[in-house]
């Protein structure tokens, strides 16, 4: 066989492999099926507003281009939409949950009984590395952490599961602030009308990309007093706002704020039920990293965070996962006492 025919015979399986890959994506699993993405809050949060994001380009990434349609569940900070893909929603890929971070550890510290733990959910990925914050309103007389220490500053939370929830208690046990958690509100937006009428001080738990998406202007005009950052790293933008775990004086209670900082990695995770197959879950993942990559999808990021998108794959993510569940006993004892007061 000459050289000539031989790379002509090449180059033509190449083409066929290259159509049939394209006819897959066409004609793949999802043609003619509706994809939800399933949003674990309210309307005009950061989580909806990303799901709604996702949710206009994944389609185009998925064999069969599938419609994709958001829709809302909120409750329970997130336990809700958890329990659904657990127990109701099909494991086929046609069904994805859009979170905050607080749901990731709420299995592992919860001190009701909980009949499953997030890493067994089916990691798709997640929209990026976030800080979270300790914030109140520019009129409240809490002004710094240090102020937060000496005198009450009443806090709003979504639910307990959510950070809103767990990073108060935390931080009264680690660092001895006075927080009082008032729960109950049911999403972002009511947290946000909550400060601004004056019935809460502020809000912990606060993700810099959820406000800067919900609350530009807050942002832009210097609305809150940020008292500290719940992360392992400080933003860029906020470099002279002190880390909450630098704070805490004492060993123990720095591997317990680790335990809660870890999710930052994995701001805005989504979730899909247990039990998918392994090919469904394969092309859910790759059509998620796609979309992240996607121009349209990263001008409308931009546009919207001022940032560009820091993503994480559903695999780096599932082994994240994986890490949590093996936190030591002894910590999460530890934690399931602080957090009482959240359940």
């Amino acid at each position: 066989m000459t050289t000539f025919v031989r790379t002509l015979l090449l180059g033509v399986a190449a083409t066929t492999l290259a159509t049939a890959a394209m006819a897959q994506s066409d004609d793949g699993y999802f043609k003619g099926k509706t994809v939800t993405i399933a949003v674990g809050g309210t309307a005009g949060g950061g989580i909806d507003i990303g799901a709604r994001m996702v949710a206009r380009y994944i389609g185009n990434h998925l064999p069969g281009r599938p419609n994709v349609t958001p829709a809302l569940m909120p409750g329970a900070g997130g336990v809700r939409l958890l329990e659904h893909l657990r127990q109701v929603a099909p494991k086929d890929g046609t069904y994805i949950g859009a979170f905050a971070t607080g749901p990731i550890i709420e299995p592992l510290i919860s001190t009701r009984p909980v009949a499953y733990k997030t890493s067994d959910f089916t990691a798709i990925g997640a929209l990026e590395k976030d800080v979270s914050f300790c914030a109140t309103w520019h009129a409240s007389p809490i002004k710094t952490i240090q102020d937060a220490m000496k005198r009450e500053a009443t806090v709003a939370g979504t639910g307990a599961a959510s950070s809103t929830d767990i990073f108060p208690l935390a931080l009264n046990a680690t660092l001895g602030t006075k927080f009082k958690l008032i729960t109950g509100y049911v999403g972002t937006q009511e947290t946000i009308i909550a400060i601004e009428r004056g019935e809460t001080d502020g809000r912990c738990g606060w993700g810099w990309s959820s406000l800067k998406s919900a609350k530009p202007d807050w942002v832009r005009d210097k609305k809150l007093n940020m008292l500290v950052q719940l992360s392992l790293t400080k933003h860029p933008e906020a470099m002279d706002v002190p880390l909450a775990i630098d704070l805490i004086p004492d060993e123990a209670g720095k591997q317990m704020m680790k335990v809660l900082v870890a999710p930052q990695d994995i701001t805005r995770p989504y979730l899909a039920p247990p039990g998918m197959p392994a090919d469904r879950v394969r092309e859910v993942r790759a059509a998620f990293m796609a979309t992240m990559k996607d121009e349209g999808y990263r001008a409308e990021f931009i546009k919207l965070m001022g940032d560009e998108p820091t993503p994480t794959s559903g695999e780096d993510m599932q082994k994240l996962l994986n890490e949590i569940y093996a936190t030591p006993p002894a910590v999460i004892a530890r934690l399931k006492e602080v957090l009482k007061g959240s359940n």
